[in-house]
């Protein structure tokens, strides 16, 4: 999903979302962020205008189902955003592209996931009993009270939700040697899923740069400080093009 196309872009940013969430999640950021980037905007299957196809539960089936979507957007220099699942989805294509000897991202950016390789002890929530299930959508804060109130709207997206939470929960990570490219992490502070030592713990994924940034606010911190995001994010966007030099772009 293109949410504002710019075939003059030296640089694609795609994004892609949370666990529950759409491409919508990111329809404004094409006209905040620097005019030479164009962000694509992933959207899964079971999303939004997805929401007939069956969603994927293992990020081992989708990773590769979704690096070959995206091959026709790699045509220029690209840089990979992911919040939650989204940053560990973001990660995996980085490793997946390295390991078909593909051309790699110019910057990877993870937000609101903790490194894959530490180990946060938490139950899952995947295969909980109805009732429970949306007490802990509840707690998590990310779906609005009046959707968990519609009968007919939840049966509809629980089971989208409940594959969303699979694919992390049900994650193997495999080792492998650090990436090379510029790494950032970004995480909330207040943010009780995820503790700001394990967005830390991104550095040992670094080969290259790394950085890390918190902001203020819990687990959805994208959304409640979505400025403060994007100021960071453009001065990593802003860095990365800076290394690109004259990078001819063909409309």
């Amino acid at each position: 999903m293109l949410p504002r196309p710019n075939p003059g872009a030296r640089l694609r940013l795609f994004c892609f979302p949370y666990a529950g969430g759409g491409a919508s999640i990111y329809g404004a950021w094409g006209r905040l962020l620097p005019p030479e980037v164009e962000v694509v905007a992933v959207q899964l299957p079971g999303r939004e205008n997805r929401i007939g196809e069956k969603a994927f539960s293992r990020m081992d089936e989708l990773i590769p189902r979704m690096a070959e979507a995206l091959t026709a957007f790699m045509d220029r220099p690209f840089a990979l955003f992911g919040h939650s699942n989204g940053g560990l989805m973001a990660f995996e294509i980085a490793r997946l592209l390295r390991r078909e000897g593909r051309a790699a991202p110019v910057l990877l950016v993870t937000s609101g996931r903790p490194a894959p390789h530490v180990t946060i002890e938490a139950p899952d929530l995947h295969d909980l009993p109805e009732a429970e299930f949306h007490d802990m959508l509840r707690r998590f804060n990310g779906t609005p009270e009046e959707v968990l109130q519609n009968a007919e709207i939840m049966g509809l997206i629980t089971p989208m939700l409940r594959a969303d939470f699979a694919l992390g929960e049900t994650y193997d990570y495999t080792p492998e040697p650090p990436l090379e490219m510029p790494l950032s992490a970004y995480g909330g502070v207040g943010d009780a899923e995820v503790p700001t030592w394990s967005v830390e713990a991104w550095s040992e994924q670094a080969a290259g740069e790394f950085r890390s940034v918190l902001f203020p606010g819990g687990h959805f911190f994208i959304n409640e400080n979505r400025d403060q995001v994007l100021a960071e994010l453009t001065r990593d966007l802003r860095v990365a093009l800076g290394r690109l030099g004259a990078f001819p772009v063909h409309a």
